[in-house]
């Protein structure tokens, strides 16, 4: 079974091009359109291996939405990645609060993000 990934961004074009990376490199890739669309999901059952999620958000943004996901049962100790063009650092302290495992900022290099998903879990 491929690990399964749930990329959390309200652009269509990040989550497509996170999506494709991912997706060559033999991962099972799942998208949220914001916090809400993927909370709802993590709720409906969908359980993931690793989160990518973007910060700024309409709905529910990531900060918000990795709180959440933290209080379901299955999501509690998943790695998360933030993938933003949030850099400043009480952002960055705030999503480390919440169980942010790493920071990314974009854009980003495909080698960069299965890099870092590769410190999480494996294909």
């Amino acid at each position: 079974m491929p690990k399964v990934i749930m990329i959390v961004d309200d652009s269509v074009s990040v989550r497509k091009v996170v999506g494709a990376t991912l997706g060559a490199m033999g991962y099972k890739v799942i998208q949220g359109a914001d916090g809400q669309d993927a909370l709802t999901q993590l709720e409906g059952g969908a359980t993931v291996d690793l989160i990518i999620s973007d910060v700024n958000m309409p709905n529910m943004d990531g900060i918000t939405f990795i709180g959440e996901a933290r209080k379901l049962a299955q999501c509690k100790y998943t790695p998360v990645i933030m993938l933003t063009t949030e850099a400043d650092p009480d952002m960055k302290a705030k999503g480390k609060a919440v169980g942010a495992r790493a920071w990314m900022v974009k854009p980003f290099q495909p080698a960069q993000m299965l890099a870092a998903v590769k410190k999480f879990i494996t294909p």
